[in-house]
């Protein structure tokens, strides 16, 4: 397999290059299939039916074992060409030996042998039909992978695997095959159509058809885990049931860990979390001296592990029992939640479950109703409601159970109505355009009848590109460290691409609704100016005239706006909009807003942490705009001046050197009639002091949301 003409592959090479794919799928799908190595062509022999001149050149480098890392580097270092040559059937009869012998005593499904040669090898067919059958006894299937078709040299044979090779078979060198590969062909021919006279031929691969198979990484194999139970409807009627999870969200199970960069070895890397007090020293504090707490808006409810356990919900243990039924088109599609779909079936072996749970779904599916289900997994969780509809094929019957929402879970908004909107109503041709590309985006082939003949973008057929990624990065790392990663493979691109036929199809009409709905720019609206602005007194003596205030400079549209009636004081949540709004209102006294906004700013810098400090800084950017807007320039000046007082003697330098990076200084005269600070001024304010050398405490980075109520908006 080492011979190959200049600039191309040799066969040994594409040969390893198909093993490794496979083998990688089988390591990353964390596979339980036990897999061996026999190479033949070997300049020694290893295997336990060498005798004499019997089976020689064959050697079993790999017994039967789980796939990992070291039987890839194995293939990719290891494996070399030899200088003999060994008869492949002889290698079968290897192969089929190993089986027998390292399968005594072990479960399994079934046997199978995948034979990779480029047939340049003498072979005696002798004992070919002792080996069919024995194949044929055993169970043991087998696949070939050629360089080649395997028709390559026959007009005749099996339709399928025909077309198959002619569609790859102008991707192959123009290399005539030598008469000894000819005879291989035959041979292989004849004990694949021997086996199976109909699909045998089939079974015959190219290498390069192969890689192109297995190019995408194989998803983790789950067995399905059964979840037995009682379907209660009330207190006399129970069912026995059992449930699967159906669909499930896909986690990667390889969990990231820490280990020495030189050894690589997680022994060597030892974590150690230790506490201290945020002061000056650094005390530190044993664990047993702490006790978790709950952030309640800027104060600290202290909430032990005793107090959590009290707090859980106690059930007595695992229940699914219906709590009503409602009509199906009461269950709203966007409804659906949770992580899971069960498939719940009757419990196997029990007739009276079987016929009393066929006889409720199928009422449900007359009635067209659901259940309305309570369902707690065992007694350690919470219960969750949930929806129960019934699934009628006609292999099986069950029910499907989706969970739904809890009123906490619901994400109510409001939006103005598009129907009163004269501009937004669609004339008859920008309708009728729209429709024609949805049409035309149809990713389901539908014949004249109606019915789906083929689905041209099927997503439970389409592997996770993350996945994908992942498994390859990191099989590239495990043999090159030193490199940078490769390139994102093609395949992965294209995996969630538009389909060609689609995006060839919806051309015109794309077109059309783009003529249909032209695009201009929109300038800025300018500011207009009222005749008190136009004659406005230039004197700074005496009273500024106010100015007419306008709701919304930007003129846009904020959800807040609706909430603004509700708004009596400034809060954690949103405190930079709070302040907005009292101080647009009627009445407002502006020093006691700010004064509620100046609290808020203070607790955040109790807090610490970029979380709470970036709320401050937003909090101060707001106040600077309305004093200069409603004409406080003082009241934001005199604030300023005394923050930074503060945050020199509470060792905020951290947070102040924001303010410097975001040029947040005194109003000056230049900004605002009211103000006496010049630019000069305003920039030496800023002027950072000359530093001393001391250890400022670090910030805590963590937190969590710094009021209640912001856990159900955000």
């Amino acid at each position: 397999m080492s011979n190959s003409a200049f600039g191309e592959e040799s066969s040994l090479e594409q040969a390893k290059k198909v093993m490794t794919k496979f083998v990688q799928r089988q390591v990353f799908a964390e596979s339980k299939d036990e897999v061996a190595v026999v190479l033949f062509g070997t300049g020694g022999t290893r295997n336990a039916l060498a005798s004499g001149d019997q089976y020689q050149n064959i050697t079993v480098h790999r017994s039967l074992m789980l796939p990992d890392f070291d039987l890839l580097e194995d293939i990719q270092d290891t494996i070399k060409p030899g200088s003999e040559q060994a008869d492949f059937l002889d290698a079968i009869i290897v192969c089929m030996d190993l089986l027998q012998n390292e399968t005594l005593g072990k479960k399994y499904e079934k046997r199978h042998i995948e034979l990779f040669t480029d047939l340049s090898s003498p072979v005696s067919e002798d004992q070919l039909e002792i080996i069919i059958a024995n194949l044929k006894k055993t169970g043991i299937s087998i696949q070939f992978f050629l360089p080649f078709p395997g028709d390559v040299d026959d007009g005749g044979g099996d339709t399928s695997a025909s077309e198959r090779s002619q569609m790859h078979r102008n991707s192959f060198p123009k290399k005539a095959l030598t008469e000894q590969q000819k005879e291989g062909i035959h041979v292989v021919r004849k004990l694949m159509h021997t086996l199976d006279e109909e699909g045998g031929l089939e079974e015959i691969y190219t290498f390069r058809e192969s890689l192109e198979r297995l190019s995408m990484f194989k998803k983790i194999e789950r067995r399905p885990m059964a979840w037995p139970c009682q379907l209660t409807i009330g207190s006399n009627l129970s069912i026995r049931i059992v449930a699967y999870k159906s669909v499930t969200e896909e986690k990667v199970k390889k969990i990231w860990t820490v280990v020495d960069a030189k050894t690589l070895r997680k022994d060597d890397v030892q974590k150690e979390t230790v506490y201290c007090l945020n002061d000056d020293d650094e005390t530190e504090v044993q664990k047993d001296d702490t006790i978790q707490g709950f952030r309640y808006g800027s104060d600290i409810v202290p909430f032990s592990k005793e107090d959590e356990e009290q707090m859980k919900y106690k059930t007595e243990a695992k229940c699914f029992s219906v709590l009503g039924f409602s009509r199906s088109s009461q269950i709203q599609r966007h409804y659906y939640m949770g992580n899971q779909v069960l498939k719940v079936f009757a419990a196997k072996d029990d007739e009276n479950a079987a016929v009393a749970f066929s006889a409720l779904v199928h009422a449900l599916d007359e009635l067209k109703v659901v259940a309305i289900v309570r369902y707690a997994y065992d007694r350690r969780c919470n219960p969750q409601v949930g929806v129960a509809f019934p699934y009628i094929k006609d292999a099986y019957e069950c029910l499907i159970y989706v969970q739904l929402p809890y009123m906490e879970d619901l994400r109510q908004y409001l939006f103005s109505s598009l129907k009163n909107n004269k501009k937004c109503i669609p004339t008859a041709d920008q309708l009728s355009a729209v429709d024609s590309l949805i049409d035309s985006m149809n990713l389901v082939c539908e014949d004249d009848d109606g019915e789906t003949f083929e689905d041209l973008f099927k997503p439970s057929k389409i592997p996770n590109p993350h996945f994908q990624r992942l498994y390859q990065c990191l099989q590239h790392k495990a043999f090159h460290p030193n490199e940078p990663l490769p390139p994102i493979e093609q395949h992965i691109l294209e995996m969630l691409e538009m389909p060609r036929v689609v995006k060839e199809r919806c051309q015109a009409p794309l077109e059309k609704v783009k003529a249909l709905f032209p695009l201009r720019e929109v300038g800025k609206k300018k500011e207009e100016k009222t005749a008190q602005d136009i004659f406005k007194d230039n004197s700074e003596d005496g009273p500024k005239p106010k100015k007419l205030k306008i709701e919304d400079e930007e003129g846009s549209f904020s959800i807040m706006k609706l909430a603004e009636g509700n708004v009596t004081s400034v809060g954690s949540v949103n405190p930079g909009e709070d302040f907005r709004i009292l101080v647009r209102q009627k009445n407002a006294d502006f020093k006691d807003v700010s004064q509620q906004l100046i609290n808020r700013i203070d607790q955040f810098l109790e807090n610490k942490g970029s979380r709470y400090y970036m709320k401050g800084i937003n909090c101060i950017r707001v106040f600077r705009e309305e004093a200069i807007k409603l004409s406080k320039v003082q009241c934001f000046n005199d604030f300023l001046q005394a923050l930074k007082s503060k945050v020199e003697d509470k060792a905020l330098a951290d947070f102040w050197e924001i303010v410097i990076q975001d040029r947040i200084s005194l109003i000056t005269k230049d900004e605002a009639e009211g103000s006496l600070v010049t630019s000069e001024e305003a920039e030496k304010f800023l002027a950072p002091k000359e530093k001393k050398n001391e250890t400022l405490p670090p910030t805590d980075e963590g937190g969590d949301v710094d009021d209640l109520v912001s856990t159900i908006k955000t």
